[in-house]
């Protein structure tokens, strides 16, 4: 199957999923993520329908960026960001989804030019190998976030282990919304905290169905069937 009839499919299995979770239609974003792929394929992607394009590295976002710059996207930086290169890629984000530290929110604060928003990157499974904040180290820093200059907290993100089962991470999607919740109703004017980016190729309509808002999906555009 083409990327175009990929996008298809995709599609609709998030709007049967929202469906099924009694959710509005389209509460849903789709971000295509291209870091597997070359500039062809990415714009291909893009001309199919996914107009938000994310990449987990500084130096291929740029590249993705300045090639693409042509199209009308929507740019998400969804993988660890050194602090040492916030200067040179944090202008171009429109959303960045680790942030893990409090020191990289205020290098992003000082760097940045215009409000960034961000997600919470917190570590619900507990996974060694996974950044991000505790659910407590969330609850906790958010009043010191919502003093930064040019940092917006949006929302939350998460990611499973890559062997969870479906009861596993339907505790971690379930787990990473209660948390959005509480954090929500603080009600700081700089940490909204109303989406949720987690889901990915192989589980995001279980993340649509447990609140996902922001689904990051690679592999299932890019694959070829039979």
């Amino acid at each position: 199957m083409t990327i175009s009839e990929n996008v298809l499919n995709v599609l609709d299995n998030v709007s049967k999923s929202e469906k099924h979770a009694c959710r509005a239609e389209n509460s849903v974003t789709v971000i295509g993520v291209t870091k597997y792929v070359d500039e062809i394929a990415a714009r291909q992607l893009v001309i199919s329908g996914i107009n938000n394009i994310a990449e987990n590295r500084a130096e291929l976002f740029l590249d993705k960026y300045h090639a693409l710059n042509d199209l009308d996207i929507t740019w998400h930086l969804i993988g660890t960001l050194q602090r040492r290169k916030v200067k040179d890629v944090i202008n171009y984000v429109d959303y960045f989804h680790a942030l893990d530290s409090m020191k990289l929110a205020q290098e992003i604060s000082k760097r940045a030019e215009h409000e960034i928003n961000c997600f919470l990157q917190v570590n619900v499974s507990g996974e060694e190998s996974k950044h991000g904040f505790t659910k407590e180290e969330a609850f906790d820093i958010v009043k010191d976030l919502n003093e930064l200059k040019n940092i917006k907290i949006v929302g939350l993100m998460t990611m499973a282990p890559f062997d969870a089962q479906e009861e596993e991470l339907a505790v971690i999607f379930s787990e990473t919304k209660e948390l959005q919740e509480v954090i929500s109703k603080l009600n700081l004017p700089n940490i909204p905290c109303s989406e949720l980016s987690m889901g990915m190729s192989r589980d995001y309509q279980l993340a649509i169905e447990n609140g996902a808002t922001f689904v990051r999906i690679g592999s299932e555009f890019f694959k070829e069937r039979d």
